[in-house]
């Protein structure tokens, strides 16, 4: 995997669309480098820590590979999609969902990443962009970007190579788990992998474990 940091990006709470909703979707890039904490980046923020934030959504990383199909499906909005169209932390060249695997840990700068679970689009993105149909088509593409729990603290910064240091679920690739997260009908030897998964993010081996129980 040849894979760097084409974009460092952090935000405010702002209001967010004509409802002027709370929310930190719009972030500024910034030329680093940055702490990565196990809460996210210095100087980042959530307004809904319900829904956003926490150890399993410290860090958002959306592939630079994917805004040329979201071009092409709204050509309208082409010129908006573009690094930071997404609301990540991270635009990243040269790798996207179909290269990663569950639990892959990445190196990046001096801290220690781990990938853990698919984003779920929300409102938000329709407000930001003004076109409600891009959450379900974020779920029907499967690009939906990854979250990262940060492992081991330290500077990142734009540039700074992505390097695979672990892959603890060779035998299960990330795109499966966005499948199973947007989509359900997960088979029974999945929910038993997911149940004990190493990596995963915690709710989505709770969720596996209820539906075993359930079965």
């Amino acid at each position: 995997m040849t894979a760097r940091i084409a974009s460092l990006r952090v935000g405010p709470i702002a209001p967010l669309g004509p409802e002027r909703v709370p929310s930190a979707f719009i972030k500024s890039a910034v030329d680093g480098p940055i702490m990565a904490g196990a809460l996210g980046l210095d100087g980042d923020h959530q307004a809904d820590l319900s829904v956003h934030g926490g150890p399993e959504k410290a860090v958002y990383a959306y592939a630079s590979a994917r805004y040329p199909d979201w071009a092409a499906a709204f050509p309208d909005l082409a010129h908006r999609f573009v690094a930071g169209a997404m609301g990540e932390n991270l635009t990243v060249d040269g790798v996207s969902e179909v290269d990663l695997c569950v639990g892959d840990v990445h190196a990046i700068g001096e801290a220690l990443l781990q990938v853990c679970q698919p984003r779920q689009p929300c409102f938000k993105l329709a407000l930001a962009l003004g076109e409600p149909r891009l959450a379900k088509h974020m779920v029907r593409s499967g690009h939906s970007g990854w979250y990262y729990r940060v492992l081991r603290e330290g500077p990142i910064a734009p540039g700074d190579t992505v390097v695979l240091a672990e892959r603890p679920n060779p035998d299960f690739a990330f795109p499966r788990l966005v499948t199973i997260v947007n989509r359900g009908g997960a088979t029974l030897p999945e929910l038993r992998d997911l149940a004990v998964m190493p990596g995963l993010a915690s709710n989505i081996g709770r969720h596996a474990r209820a539906a075993l129980d359930a079965a």
